[in-house]
């Protein structure tokens, strides 16, 4: 019994050590599989990760860079595809021309009035005060240099060859007594003296006289009228202003009765053979027009008129609100079609510049806020590409492109209209 009791247990570890090992075997196991499943679970994340990468990045690559077939509402679209069928490409009956390159002027076209030139201008007024007892012309009356313009009642005038009257009367006096000092001076009985006192004075007189004749000429009266000028009872009191050049009379403040001042404005008289055209120029136009540069002049009043001229000027100021500079055209005027006030547009064309791609108009639709044409696929009959073209300024009857289309490409002209409904009925809806 004591045999056997030691053998139970002794037999009793070695079960206990057996069970031990089996049970870390076991947690062995379990993180072994732990960790190949964490490791399987986070390749297969990494795979499912890289196999949906594209389908993120797709549309953060399309809104940085839009497609042609799609482009963004703001941006514009890119070459576009139309096709006809033959039958189509004949009954539109669709004509092509080549791109060209020449040389062409800087244009520029403003908004513009029509001024009187200041230089041809004249503001009549008198040289003495009165009062108006007649206006000889109306507004808008065509006159000549020395028409009577205006008649007035002066009592300066008056006064004036009252003036003369009395100086000549001196004058005389003192030549009569400066004759009879010459003869008493030789005969002894007066001296030297005298006689040279008696020729100062009356040199004297002859200068006032002088001065009151001119005088007269200044208020109107003819050299006759003076020279006729005798006696008190000759003299006139009424004065005539006349024109002082030709033209054509543009304002008018004198009125029958009114009295006026020395220097007060009457009328104005305007030569309009020529006139001046002022347009507003924005400061990206100031390398294109210069002083000396062309100017082509139409109005909407008189449809096909053309007219030319020269800027003369330009003002160095620029306006701080509107940012614009006037510019100055002087422009023949012999028809009097042109009228004061009248708005016209003005074509400003500047030095020629470096040569510029032209398309003719017709090749030239508009989609929207878009210009587009259209070219012809090489080989490929019925087949148009639409492209965007950013247009410059029209030159007759084509336009400078700025960009989209280069030199030697060939658009398509008339029927382009055509293209442009085909393509607008083909493009894909919202």
């Amino acid at each position: 019994m004591t045999i056997e009791t030691r053998g139970d247990h002794e037999a009793a570890p070695e079960r206990s050590g057996a069970g031990w090992g089996r049970g870390l075997r076991r947690v062995l196991a379990a993180i072994l599989l732990i960790a190949v499943g964490a490791t399987g679970a986070t390749l297969a994340l990494r795979y499912s990760e890289r196999s949906r990468a594209p389908a993120v990045a797709l549309p953060a690559a399309s809104s940085s860079a839009p497609s042609p077939t799609a482009p963004a509402a703001s941006e514009p679209a890119g070459d576009v595809e139309v096709i006809l069928t033959p039958e189509a490409v004949t009954r539109a009956g669709l004509k092509t021309a080549q791109v060209s390159a020449s040389a062409s002027a800087a244009s520029v076209t403003v908004p513009g009035s029509v001024m009187a030139n200041a230089y041809r201008e004249v503001k009549v007024t008198p040289i003495v005060g009165g009062i108006v007892t007649k206006v000889h012309v109306e507004l808008g009356a065509t006159v000549r240099r020395g028409m009577p313009l205006v008649t007035l009642v002066s009592a300066e005038l008056a006064d004036a060859q009252t003036k003369y009257l009395s100086m000549a009367a001196m004058f005389n006096a003192d030549h009569r007594k400066l004759q009879r000092t010459q003869e008493l001076v030789e005969i002894g009985a007066a001296s030297r003296q005298e006689l040279e006192e008696i020729t100062a004075v009356h040199e004297s007189h002859a200068t006032e006289i002088e001065a009151a004749r001119q005088r007269l000429l200044i208020l109107g009266l003819t050299p006759e009228q003076v020279g006729t000028l005798t006696s008190p009872s000759q003299i006139v009191s009424n004065i005539v202003v006349p024109a002082p050049i030709d033209g054509v009379i543009t304002a008018r403040s004198a009125n029958l009765g009114q009295v006026v001042a020395m220097g007060m404005e009457l009328l104005s008289v305007t030569d309009l053979s020529e006139v001046w055209v002022v347009g507003d120029l924005y400061e990206q136009d100031f390398e294109a027009v210069r002083v000396g540069s062309t100017a082509v002049i139409t109005a909407t009043a008189y449809p096909g008129m053309t007219l030319r001229g020269r800027v003369s000027y330009i003002d160095p100021r620029v306006d701080p609100q509107a940012r614009t500079a006037k510019a100055r055209v002087e422009v023949p005027n012999a028809d009097g079609r042109l009228r004061l006030g009248m708005y016209v547009a003005v074509t400003f064309s500047g030095a020629a510049s470096s040569r510029a791609v032209v398309v003719p108009r017709a090749a030239v639709q508009a989609i929207g806020d878009r210009h587009v044409v259209y070219i012809p696929v090489k080989g490929e009959e019925g087949k148009f590409v639409q492209r965007v073209v950013r247009l410059g300024a029209p030159v007759g009857e084509a336009y400078t492109v700025l960009s989209g289309i280069k030199p030697g490409e060939t658009v398509v002209t008339e029927g382009s209209f055509f293209l442009r409904a085909e393509s607008l009925k083909n493009a894909p809806s919202g």
